[in-house]
């Protein structure tokens, strides 16, 4: 089977789009993500917290990839997620 991209090419796509000048398009993550955490709790009736947006989102580009699994912009994005979730991980209220 012919790989469509290697692991490390994926990886090191997704490390360029979460530490660079995304904050500049997008906004600082931690706060786009407590806001989306606010929000979504509202609308829930339960709390959630910062570091579950990112984790919800890697879920939703799990369910997207099952549409088109060749779609490698949905594994980037899933380990990006992941890394940033990893990262808010730290926020959470003890």
């Amino acid at each position: 089977m012919q790989r469509i991209v290697e692991r490390s090419g994926i990886l090191q796509k997704a490390e360029k789009l979460v530490s660079t000048d995304r904050d500049k398009e997008h906004g600082d993550a931690h706060k786009n993500f407590k806001m989306v955490a606010d929000f979504w709790s509202v609308y829930l009736g339960h709390k959630i917290y910062p570091h579950e947006v990112p984790m919800m989102m890697a879920m939703y580009k799990i369910a997207r990839s099952t549409e088109n699994p060749y779609n490698i912009d949905n594994y980037t994005d899933l380990c990006g997620y992941g890394a940033l979730a990893g990262e808010c991980s730290g926020d959470i209220d003890k």
